[in-house]
């Protein structure tokens, strides 16, 4: 069984999202917490941890900063965000401190269950060690990355495609091309690309901004919600 142990603020949500991986066969909700300090305590007695589904926005602190705090006092344990903290800066800081993924409230029982079940597959595949091929790799780094809804083309990021993403859930307003870049680091020419996979797979919604003279600018707007 994988043991995880489910942080959240809101008792109930953490009542719901603990029924929910009780729901996936293979895991095993080990504890429950509250609040930055609880959770830190949970890690340090508990027998064993496999998984944190880890709310960012909690009462004494982050749920980054208790990720730090659990690196920095050698806990292992794997760490999903769950969480409605939808600024890019944050998306970036939760990759850059090692969570293998960032799952924006509200989802469904369908879409936290598809990433646990991935992030089951994802261990069976570590445990059986050896040395891996650049297939075997690119598989092992993107098996949590994948977005919801239908898949990448050949040759795109998942992790890139998230960044575009949430830069468009958290704006509320139209986003140029060249604004997405400025917010997520990316060239135009490369949130442009990933602006039109959205838009063709409905996901974001294409406006024209009339100006003075020449073209319409195109800018996007998030168009439903994952």
């Amino acid at each position: 069984m994988i043991e995880v142990l489910v942080v959240d603020d809101d008792i109930r949500v953490a009542r719901v999202n603990a029924a929910y991986v009780e729901k996936v066969p293979g895991f095993h909700v080990a504890g429950e917490a509250h609040d930055a300090a609880e959770a830190l305590h949970r890690l340090e007695t508990l027998p064993r941890l496999d998984l944190v589904l880890m709310d960012h926005h909690l009462p004494d602190e982050t749920g980054l900063a208790v990720v730090r705090e659990m690196r920095r006092r050698g806990h292992q344990a794997d760490v999903i965000m769950v969480t409605a903290a939808r600024d890019v800066s944050t998306v970036q800081a939760a990759m850059r401190h090692g969570a293998l993924h960032y799952l924006v409230k509200p989802f469904t029982f369908k879409g936290l269950r598809a990433k646990l079940e991935a992030y089951a597959q994802l261990r069976r595949t570590l445990e059986g060690g050896g040395e891996a091929e650049q297939a075997e790799v690119d598989r092992i780094f993107g098996a949590l990355s994948a977005p919801s809804g239908p898949g990448l083309p050949k040759g795109h990021s998942p992790t890139t495609a998230a960044l575009v993403r949430q830069s468009l859930m958290s704006a509320g307003t139209p986003l140029s091309a060249q604004e997405i870049a400025e917010r997520t680091g990316v060239s135009r020419q490369t949130a442009q690309r990933y602006l039109k996979i959205l838009e063709r797979t409905g996901r974001a919604r294409l406006t024209l901004k009339y100006g003075d003279a020449g073209r319409p600018e195109h800018r996007y707007v998030w168009a439903t919600r994952v």
